[in-house]
């Protein structure tokens, strides 16, 4: 089964992010595409390089206007959706997540995922805007097999990882932005995206499943407060690892494009049974798991 994740730059405003984004879903399944998955916040440039109140302007609620144009596309091509949206919860901006929504090949909202780790760095000043998400760790029953969810930040924590891969996923989404701040240098780029993929790659490994990894790419620019200007470069880099880790599609840097990747959820089930690793976990001896510090 061929999956697509579609790498982009970003528009200026939600209505040319929607429109670029439709067609490149659109293009991409009528290119054999089944399940196509969006980068983190498609339609906006990455607000989160400032702390400026009036981009809650820019959520909206679940359902809504984007979640719509969607669905209908998934209903007359057949096919299944992760868009990654910033959701007003209540409609008044006052609960506000970094949340997934995932529409089968029906046009049915399956469901949406949340946004857990939220993180809050210089240029990512995520905790300024994001609620932790509430939902947990999900997965949906798609027609075309299970996927889990997860959200950039999530990226770096194996138990995201593996309570997403206990619950039945085959693959897991990783709609991303990430990118380096000016002053870091080529080798800090070099240094940042191999531990970016490799930690992805374990997961593939140590859960038996498929990982897709969408990043946007191009330069963004925003004023903070004292009207400075703050600029990432997202390094794109989408990619596709195997269940043994191995990448088997990767986009380039700096290009938009849609990543195609063929993957087999047969294959996942039969590693899961050569590399038995749910059966050998020792339950028993994970308690310190839960705390936040154990060197104490």
């Amino acid at each position: 089964m061929k999956i697509a994740l579609l790498q982009c730059k970003a528009s200026a405003t939600a209505e040319l992010n929607l429109d670029k984004t439709l067609d490149a879903a659109r293009r991409a399944a009528l290119q054999g595409a089944k399940i196509i998955c969006t980068q983190e916040l498609f339609l906006s440039p990455y607000f989160c390089i400032v702390q400026d109140s009036k981009n809650f302007n820019l959520a909206e609620k679940i359902p809504g206007k984007t979640t719509e144009a969607f669905a209908a596309l998934c209903k007359e091509l057949k096919v299944v959706m992760v868009i990654s949206l910033f959701e007003d919860r209540d409609g008044m901006g006052r609960v506000c997540h970094n949340t997934s929504v995932v529409i089968n090949a029906d046009g049915e909202i399956l469901g949406q995922y949340r946004k857990m780790h939220i993180p809050q760095d210089p240029y990512f000043e995520e905790k300024f805007y994001f609620t932790p998400g509430d939902l947990g760790y999900r997965v949906f029953d798609t027609a075309y097999g299970k996927i889990g969810v997860l959200i950039c930040w999530d990226q770096w924590y194996p138990e995201a990882a593996r309570l997403t891969a206990l619950k039945g996923a085959d693959i897991i989404f990783y709609p991303t932005a990430i990118g380096t701040l000016p002053e870091e240098s080529p080798q800090d780029l070099k240094n940042f995206k191999t531990a970016w993929q490799t930690v992805q790659r374990g997961h593939a490994v140590a859960n038996g499943v498929y990982v897709a990894a969408v990043n946007r790419t191009g330069k963004e620019t925003a004023l903070d407060s004292d009207a400075m200007e703050r600029t990432l470069k997202f390094w794109g880099g989408s990619f596709v690892a195997d269940p043994y880790g191995a990448v088997v599609a990767e986009a380039t840097e700096n290009d938009e494009g849609i990543l195609f990747a063929d993957v087999d959820f047969e294959k996942a089930k039969q590693v899961r049974r050569t590399w038995p690793f749910f059966r050998d976990r020792r339950i028993d001896s994970y308690e310190g798991i839960t705390k936040r510090y154990l060197g104490d």
